[in-house]
């Protein structure tokens, strides 16, 4: 019997594997160490990768909540809001069946039809759009609608919520509201919702233009922050304290916008414009002696329909004046002893310097005297005053009038300083009635003030004070003397040769007469230049006025010009003429009101909310007329605001809404009669003077929006 062959073992392949194994145990024990010193070198410095792991924990488990400062409002001078915090919301719909609430309740869309049929009576989209929307594949947890389901006000928001559909939810972003819409819009400005990551509350709202962007970091505020450590479930954690910085909300503006003024000029400059078919138009209201702006607008605005301008065109945009240039170059003749009324001259035409200076008229009127110059407005006739002043006189009158610097209004940036070469005889001429010499609106004004207020020129402004969140001043703005370049007889003289232009037979203001009141004015056209000199035709001027009243001591200013006018029939005079007319004749009716028995005053209760018959006989008890309108039971709104001191006896009209109807305004004033019209958004056109005589829409008659009420009056016997 053989043996089986013996196994026997190799000693290499033993040596191998013991060689493996130190090595082996030698990598763990270096990993193990490694391990030691990482996890030491953790625990002692807290520092992974340059990330703090105690300055992570903090921010995994400390909750910070944004508290959104208020954005603060811009008001009128009486207190109503012209700017003010709002939300816009974003409409979004939750379409991942999955979601539901701790109780089962479907919290996405479940009927998609209905829900689609709801919701495109609110946003501008189809039914058949909307739920094409909602339908999407499953992995979608939400969907938007674009534009249409964007920049939803408040109203539209709490009105698709009654409906209480599933799966539809809003996301609110700040926004800003305008309840005046073109009320002195170039002035109140914009502000929108502009989001940046850097800062806290991630969207806030950035001023753009007017007041918004003048005031945007003292509007804007500081938003407050809130912070406490909560544990991974969102409970507070033991023995932590939330810490809370608070919101600092924005200052509010006070301007000086008188809000009946204000509202009665952008009705009478829309009119204008419209029928004009202008290019561009503005229009500024002013107390003489202080400066205050009480309504002020431009054509176009930032809110037109079409071709909006994001500019202010009171600073603006520069033109050359024309000849309302030659009340502060007739100014200067007679301040400086080089005017004599009686003094002639030879119109049409006169060669000078190189060129020639050529009357409106260009065949002239023959000799004429200097006044005859102001009332016909002669070109010629003031580059002949210009003359006897001597350039170097002339000019330092052009700088005492602050017309080739800025006025600095607060609240209006960006103001373009003026310009003018006054180089050689005939450009030097040229700038005493308004050819050669760049100027904005505000420096007109300002220099228009000197005249009106004995020799004293003020800065006009339209911000009366700056509040903070508590309600104390932080800048208050006041009526502010900034030189007297002309003698205070010189301002009486030239307000007699203004009353001229109006009143004497050779004068071309005829148009600015108002029964009853003395006006003081001067017209305007000036060619519009360009790269290739001045355009010809007669829709390529700027016309203008000023006018002054009452004329003999002036309590108001109204500069109104109107660019490029596409209809001149009726003239642009007579056009003009329809925005400075019944303007003017407002606030001079309304001063000779108050004047008149200021001992005979009455506080008007606030009736709103309150019945017909309730308010009738709080109102008759304080010795007013009440006049009740409209078919509701209870007073909507009241023609004099609860708080105003009016005249006993003053009629105060009651809208209880409904249908309205025509009151009987036999022996009504045209004070009562504007009231009206402007509470009922009604055309108003009057003819005559005194108080009502005949209306064209008869009383009892119901009422249309924008219907023209024709009324005409009649001295009393």
């Amino acid at each position: 019997m053989n043996k089986m062959p013996r196994r026997t073992k190799n000693k290499l392949n033993n040596k191998n594997r013991g060689t493996f194994g130190k090595w082996l145990f030698m990598i763990t024990v270096a990993l193990f160490v490694l391990f030691i010193v990482r996890f030491a070198y953790i625990a002692i410095n807290k520092d992974v990768q340059h990330v703090n792991l105690q300055s992570k924990a903090e921010q995994i488990y400390t909750q910070r909540q944004v508290i959104q400062a208020k954005r603060g409002t811009i008001y009128d001078a009486e207190g109503n809001q012209l700017a003010s915090d709002t939300s816009k919301y974003t409409l979004y719909a939750v379409v991942d069946r999955k979601q539901r609430s701790n109780t089962g309740k479907p919290l996405y869309v479940t009927n998609k039809k209905k829900t689609a049929k709801v919701l495109a009576r609110y946003i501008n989209l189809s039914p058949a759009k909307i739920e094409k929307i909602l339908t999407t594949n499953r992995q979608t947890y939400q969907v938007e609608f674009g534009a249409a389901g964007s920049h939803l006000s408040v109203a539209t928001m709490q009105k698709i919520k009654s409906h209480h559909l599933p799966g539809i939810n809003f996301v609110a972003t700040p926004a800003r509201q305008y309840p005046e819409g073109e009320f002195a819009s170039q002035l109140i400005g914009m502000a929108n919702p502009k989001t940046d990551p850097k800062v806290p509350g991630g969207t806030t709202l950035v001023g753009q233009l007017g007041l918004e962007g003048y005031f945007n970091k003292q509007l804007t505020g500081v938003n407050g922050i809130r912070q406490d450590k909560q544990d991974v479930y969102g409970y507070q954690l033991a023995n932590s304290k939330a810490t809370m910085k608070k919101a600092v909300n924005g200052d509010d503006v006070r301007t000086t916008l008188d809000p009946q003024t204000q509202h009665f000029l952008e009705s009478k400059v829309n009119k204008v414009y419209e029928h004009s078919r202008a290019n561009a138009m503005t229009a500024v209201v002013m107390e003489a002696k202080t400066g205050k702006i009480i309504a002020a607008t431009q054509r176009p605005t930032l809110r037109s329909k079409k071709d909006p301008v994001w500019r202010n065109m009171l600073v603006q945009d520069a033109y050359e004046p024309g000849s309302t240039m030659k009340i502060l170059a007739l100014s200067a003749a007679i301040d400086s002893g080089h005017f004599d009324p009686n003094g002639t001259f030879n119109s049409g035409t006169w060669s000078m310097g190189g060129g020639k200076i050529t009357d409106w008229s260009s065949g002239g009127w023959g000799v004429i005297t200097y006044k005859d110059a102001f009332d016909l407005s002669s070109n010629v006739g003031f580059a002949h005053l210009e003359q006897n002043m001597g350039a170097d006189t002339w000019y330092k009158y052009i700088k005492r009038f602050g017309l080739l610097k800025k006025v600095n209004v607060v609240g209006m940036e960006n103001e373009v300083a003026g310009f003018t070469q006054f180089k050689g005889i005939l450009e030097q001429a040229n700038t005493a009635f308004g050819q050669g010499i760049i100027v904005n609106v505000m420096q007109m004004m300002q220099a228009f003030t000197a005249v009106a207020n004995h020799g004293k020129m003020m800065r006009p402004y339209f911000v009366s004070k700056v509040t903070n969140s508590d309600g104390q001043v932080v800048k208050r703005v006041k009526p502010t003397e900034v030189g007297h370049p002309i003698k205070s007889q010189t301002a009486h003289k030239v307000l007699d040769l203004m009353q001229g232009v109006v009143y004497d037979q050779k004068g071309l203001g005829h148009a600015y007469q108002i029964k009853g009141h003395r006006i003081a004015a001067k017209t305007g056209t000036a060619q519009i230049g360009g790269a290739n000199g001045y355009s010809n035709g007669d829709t390529n001027y700027l016309y203008s006025m000023v006018g002054m009243a009452p004329a003999e001591n002036p309590q108001y200013i109204i500069y109104i010009t109107l660019r490029q006018p596409q209809n001149i029939n009726p003239q642009p005079a007579d056009q003009i003429a329809e925005a400075f007319n019944p303007t003017m004749k407002m606030l001079l009716n309304r001063r000779s009101a108050s004047k008149k028995a200021a001992h005979s005053m009455v506080t008007v209760p606030s009736v709103v909310g309150h019945t017909s018959q309730a308010a009738s006989d709080e109102l008759s008890a304080r010795r007013l007329q009440p006049v009740l309108i409209g078919s509701g039971k209870k007073v909507k709104q009241q023609s004099q605001a609860g708080g105003q001191q009016v005249l006993v006896n003053q009629r105060v009209i009651l809208d209880t809404g409904g249908r309205v109807k025509m009151p009987d305004l036999t022996g009504w004033s045209a004070a009562d009669v504007e009231e009206l019209a402007q509470l009922l958004h009604l055309q108003l056109s009057e003819q005559g003077d005194g108080y009502v005589d005949s209306q064209s829409i008869k009383a009892n008659a119901s009422i249309n929006k924008n219907q023209t009420l024709v009324v005409k009056y009649k001295a009393k016997n």
